[in-house]
């Protein structure tokens, strides 16, 4: 039976226009990371040319041990010096990023190291061998889903970020997270479908 994680971990559920606090239990991710817009920078199209057949790769050496699955969606952490470069200007020459794709917890280590060799060998980008297997434990966050363009995102940030968490008695930690649930090469901007997630910690006092 395969698995779709998106139906069965609590954390790729989000209501739009809700915001819902939850404990987010440790994953694995495949992981790169980069900097700049990354509608015109060649290093974020390289890194997802990187994680997907490495993502692939682990997928369907996991059918070998008859556990099949899904493979979930793209991720991305994003960051900067000045946050209000994702709020206020969306300046996103400024960004930091780290895209990822989970894998399930029975992925050992050996398997991981497999498909990054059969990625590179079979030519599909250079930077294959910067993908990494690492865990991200995030904890207490607030999610939403946002459904619209990505720049649209700007005004459901400034309420998540100024508004709900402070009013919540809750600090922003961590960094700003991304799920596309929706792949815009196949969906309209106005209908794409984007879980906006911002771990937290509760307020001393």
């Amino acid at each position: 039976m395969k698995i779709d994680f998106k139906k069965t971990l609590d954390s790729y559920s989000a209501r739009h226009n809700v915001f819902r606090s939850l404990v987010v239990p440790p994953l694995r991710y495949l992981m790169i990371d980069g900097h700049g817009d990354p509608n015109i920078a060649p290093e974020y199209a390289d890194a997802l040319a990187a994680l997907y057949p490495v993502a692939y790769a682990l997928k369907f050496a996991s059918k070998s041990l008859d556990r099949d699955y899904v493979v979930p969606p793209l991720e991305a952490l994003w960051w900067a010096e000045n946050m209000a470069s994702f709020t206020t200007d969306r300046n996103k020459a400024e960004w930091n990023w780290t895209v990822m794709i989970m894998v399930p917890d029975w992925i050992d280590r050996t398997m991981f190291e497999a498909a990054v060799a059969s990625a590179g060998a079979k030519g599909t980008s250079e930077a294959s061998t910067e993908v990494r297997l690492e865990t991200l434990d995030e904890g207490l966050c607030v999610q939403t889903l946002h459904i619209g363009s990505y720049d649209d995102e700007t005004p459901v940030l400034a309420e998540l970020h100024d508004r709900y968490i402070p009013d919540a008695g809750l600090t922003m930690t961590g960094r700003h997270h991304e799920i596309y649930l929706s792949d815009p090469r196949r969906v309209e901007p106005a209908k794409l479908r984007t879980v906006l997630r911002q771990p937290v910690v509760r307020s001393a006092g």
